[in-house]
């Protein structure tokens, strides 16, 4: 008997170091108070949260142009952080005008009063749930960032937003909002044929359940902001603030100039956009162009 026994641990033990590598491994909890930022990673059926090294070098201040939309949301996060009702917030608008960089902002302007951000890209908003679960009863305050956020037509996982974003029967968590950015208004794509069921009832126009569906997840965003192209007038502002920035930390002398502006221009022209994105782009090209020349 006894060699059968130990005959079956003996068999049960190879089995379970076959198992091993395909089970997840297991995770530390993460300490919150040394994390500042995290991405939710996707892991079989689950998925747990990696912490990020984060570089808090983006101020509010270098966000240029966009007065308003970085003062709604600063404000916004400001109630937030101090335990205050505030919104999540939708962040929509031109490619390249900052609003990924504000959200980064934020979270170096508030690190310090607790403000934690974590990163969940759109393919698993699905495990929302999950991640709110993890974050509730911590003292904490997070912010959810999905960056690019939009839906194709015919997708369902935008219904799994909006019930997250409702709090759905369970009361959504008063530490935990959702900042995202999106290139679209409404998030998801509106067709020419989502009006095509648009009746009149006692003289009012009321658009059919596919319009009416896709507008509403927009609608749980409870602050919207508006991001716009950049006027050449504002990319030159840009461009001038980050040479700027860049030069001091490199110990370079220099000075704004009409051939430092057609080569800013000239840049932006061979992109085929004007934004933030370029112009910081430039500066950086312009700046280490200098560097290297001065250095032979």
């Amino acid at each position: 008997m006894d060699s059968r026994i130990t005959d079956f641990l003996q068999r049960a033990e190879s089995v379970l170091m076959r198992l091993e590598p395909l089970l997840p491994a297991e995770r530390e909890p993460l300490d919150w108070r040394h994390t500042l930022a995290a991405r939710w990673q996707r892991e079989g059926r689950s998925g747990y949260l990696q912490a990020l090294k984060v570089s808090l070098d983006m101020n509010l201040s270098d966000l240029i142009g966009v007065d308003a939309q970085r003062e709604q949301l600063a404000r916004n996060t400001r109630q937030f952080v101090q335990g205050m009702p505030a919104n999540h917030a939708l962040l929509w608008g031109a490619r390249g005008t900052g609003k990924s960089s504000l959200v980064r902002a934020l979270l170096a302007e508030h690190a310090s009063a607790g403000l934690r951000l974590i990163e969940i890209e759109r393919d698993h908003l699905a495990d929302l749930p999950r991640v709110v679960e993890q974050l509730m009863t911590l003292p904490q305050r997070f912010i959810l960032f999905c960056d690019d956020l939009s839906f194709e037509a015919g997708e369902g996982d935008y219904r799994v937003l909006k019930s997250v974003l409702d709090g759905s029967l369970e009361r959504s968590p008063e530490n935990v909002l959702l900042y995202a950015t999106s290139n679209r208004r409404h998030l998801v794509p509106e067709r020419e044929s989502d009006n095509a069921n648009t009746k009149m009832v006692d003289g009012e126009l009321h658009p059919n359940e596919a319009v009416e569906d896709k507008i509403a997840l927009s609608d749980r965003f409870g602050l919207w902001l508006s991001f716009y192209p950049f006027t050449q007038e504002h990319y030159l502002d840009v461009v001038r603030h980050w040479v700027e920035v860049q030069a001091e930390q490199a110990g370079l002398q220099w000075r704004w100039s009409e051939e430092l502006e057609k080569l800013a221009v000239r840049w932006a022209t061979g992109r085929g956009n004007r934004n933030g994105r370029c112009a910081y782009q430039f500066a950086r090209h312009w700046v280490g162009l200098q560097l290297l020349e001065t250095s032979q």
